[in-house]
């Protein structure tokens, strides 16, 4: 099906280029002219940016827009609730990486084909091969390889929206000062964080440590990287190996040199101390750009530079973030698709990135004003592809293990309640028995 969307979306360019955008566009939206799409989405400085956008929607295409905005678990509990019935209150969806599998499992979400298969709604410039790839396979595919990646079964259930990689940020000054390089590597990590943590005497590398899914999300950063997996790919449980061990002992001494408190930080605590100045890099999502050119959040606006994330056996980098779906029961459905359609185009990508948002496509991070504009997207321009799509296991039994195995597991180490090898061997045997149970190994 991905291939059939990208070959009809190409085809469909080639023969729209004969008649005016303008004129197929108002022949999509007339018949849906005084509706109103109902979108619920999170508290998020993605969809912040992107509620700005929703006039410009409206005065186009004749479409009212009504918002629900929630912070991220209360948004899925009324997810949840609202697409058990037989109508739901929404029209459009966003969702974490994590939900896809279960939104789909529950026939809760649209396959998307029958609506872009259909010439009376579908944007023919739409160009769904410009979607970064391992953005579009991460968020949006279900029922290929593993269940949640790409292959012969796996059908479009949503389009990135707020999708995120991984990005080091560092302090230009300090590096300049102290005549230090910027990692590539974890060999150079790893000598790099006690030589930072001397000579500025404030944290070296600012990171999520909190208990749960925080400190798991800093561990797979780095186990990745380090040619480290959750599994095998028969889901044999592999987390404990020489990678796994090697990626929370580099994580510890992460933290052990970080700002004061690390064990402890979620996402908004470990940017914090960054944007305030208590560390001299972060390395985790690029959510960080908007935020360090706010002055409202940042005391180092114009001090940062970026890179590529320090390569291991690999270059590999995170994948996840948000998505938008259409509720199966939606009242709205064709409406609730025409503003995804719209807001996931190749202009409103580029709106939405200047106001702060996440640039989800290939053709924003090549635009030569937006370069100008964010200098940083130059990095993520040339970067883009070590988005791993297989960053994490997004299988319904994820959730249990990620904060109730991994979570415990990993933050033990963290504040050394036990050995990175001694909670890692512990979590395995754990993790096993769960895979035993939903009958993945035998």
């Amino acid at each position: 099906m991905e291939r059939r969307l990208l070959l009809q979306s190409l085809a469909a360019g080639a023969s729209a280029a004969l008649v005016s955008p303008w004129v197929f566009a108002q022949d999509r939206y007339t018949r849906y002219r005084g509706q109103t799409v109902r979108i619920s989405i999170p508290m998020h400085p993605h969809f912040d940016a992107m509620q700005k956008l929703l006039p410009a929607f409206t005065r186009e295409t004749g479409i009212k827009v009504q918002v629900e905005q929630l912070p991220m678990a209360e948004m899925k509990k009324k997810q949840l609730l609202e697409m058990a019935k037989p109508q739901c209150d929404f029209d459009l969806v966003a969702y974490v990486v994590m939900w896809k599998g279960e939104y789909v499992r529950k026939q809760f979400v649209s396959d998307l084909a029958p609506f872009f298969d259909d010439a009376k709604l579908a944007d023919p410039q739409f160009d769904m091969a410009d979607i970064v790839p391992g953005y579009r396979e991460n968020i949006g595919l279900v029922g290929g390889w593993k269940g949640y990646l790409a292959g012969p079964d796996a059908k479009l259930y949503g389009l990135p929206y707020g999708a995120e990689t991984s990005v080091l940020a560092y302090r230009k000054d300090i590096f300049e000062k102290h005549k230090l390089t910027p990692p590539a590597s974890y060999i150079e990590l790893e000598r790099l964080l006690p030589v930072l943590r001397e000579k500025t005497g404030e944290g070296a590398l600012t990171s999520r440590g909190k208990a749960g899914h925080q400190c798991v999300h800093a561990w797979l950063l780095h186990l990745n990287p380090l040619n480290g997996k959750i599994f095998e790919n028969n889901w044999t449980t592999r987390l404990n190996d020489r990678a796994g061990v090697r990626a929370l002992k580099i994580l510890k001494t992460i933290v052990d040199t970080g700002p004061a408190g690390s064990a402890e930080f979620g996402q908004v605590e470990m940017m914090d101390a960054f944007l305030q100045g208590r560390s001299a890099m972060y390395l985790d999502s690029t959510v960080i750009f908007g935020a360090v050119r706010d002055p409202a959040k940042s005391k180092i606006g114009g001090k940062v530079g970026y890179a590529r994330h320090p390569g291991g056996g690999k270059h590999s980098a995170q994948s996840g973030g948000l998505g938008l779906a259409i509720p199966k029961t939606a009242q709205n459905a064709n409406a609730g698709f025409l503003l995804m359609q719209w807001l996931t185009a190749k202009e409103q990508d580029k709106a939405v990135s200047r106001l702060g948002g996440s640039p989800q496509r290939l053709s924003t991070l090549a635009d030569a004003g937006l370069l100008r504009q964010f200098p940083e997207f130059e990095v993520l321009r040339y970067f883009i592809r070590d988005a791993d799509p297989d960053w994490r296991p997004i299988i319904p039994e994820w959730d249990e293990i990620n904060t109730e195995v991994l979570g415990i597991a990993v933050h033990n180490a963290l504040t050394g309640k036990t050995t990175s090898e001694f909670a890692l061997n512990e979590a395995a045997q754990k993790v096993t028995a769960i895979m035993q149970r939903g009958n993945y190994l035998r």
